[in-house]
């Protein structure tokens, strides 16, 4: 499908706080898999040539590895060491990337509902133009407040950002040496912050991230209905 080297980087940090349970979001078990499973499932449909970096807090290792082995799970991936903050797990995954004149794709690991047309897209885009991220539109009425008043904005002009964000490599790497800064909310603000323009493409909205009990449900219900 694609002539250019793809590689495909899995954040799945969490720890399971929002989703009150013991057990991290990421292994939580949707439809006889773990989250994680089904996601890079997902991935590997849409890009079966793709390399895949999963990147696992540390005492989660272990833990990630048993699943596979529990699961059958089979599917080749390198494992990396997460950090305290998403730009630090990338950072660690990035050391995993050999060729730089490649596509590096960036993916929650609690997002398993992603299209794989929107995969398809957000890799091409990121080859032809340097830098693409998925977003869908606000349906809701937003409001800005100061701390004293209050206004609406203009909808229209805002977007929702989802996942996969793609980059060619050597864009991403270069970024990656920057020192953390707290306007890092995801990978394209990191790369945004050396001049790179970013370019939209359209998501899907079923790409929800699953962080609480309700994405949860929502998550096995979109499932569900898909099958």
């Amino acid at each position: 499908m694609f002539q250019t080297k793809i590689y495909t980087i899995l954040v799945a940090g969490g720890k399971g706080k929002r989703m009150k349970t013991e057990t991290p979001k990421q292994f939580l078990e949707i439809k006889g898999l773990p989250v994680l499973m089904h996601t890079i499932n997902k991935i590997t449909a849409a890009l079966p040539t793709t390399e895949i970096i999963i990147a696992l807090p540390p005492d989660e290792i272990e833990t990630w590895k048993n699943l596979c082995n529990t699961y059958q799970f089979e599917t080749p991936h390198s494992i990396s060491e997460g950090g305290n903050e998403r730009f630090y797990s990338v950072k660690n995954a990035l050391r995993f990337i050999t060729d730089y004149n490649s596509i590096t794709g960036i993916h929650d690991g609690v997002r398993p509902l992603v299209s794989t047309q929107v995969i398809k897209d957000i890799y091409e885009t990121a080859i032809k133009r340097g830098a693409a991220i998925p977003v869908i539109p606000l349906h809701e009425s937003i409001r800005k407040t100061d701390g004293t008043f209050n206004y609406a904005l203009n909808r229209s002009d805002y977007k929702i950002v989802q996942t996969p964000q793609c980059f060619k490599t050597e864009i991403l790497v270069s970024a990656y040496k920057q020192s953390f800064s707290t306007e890092f909310t995801d990978d394209a603000s990191v790369v945004e912050k050396t001049g790179q323009k970013i370019f939209l493409v359209d998501g899907n909205p079923e790409n929800i991230k699953i962080t609480s009990p309700q994405d949860l449900r929502i998550a096995e219900a979109l499932m569900q209905a898909s099958t």
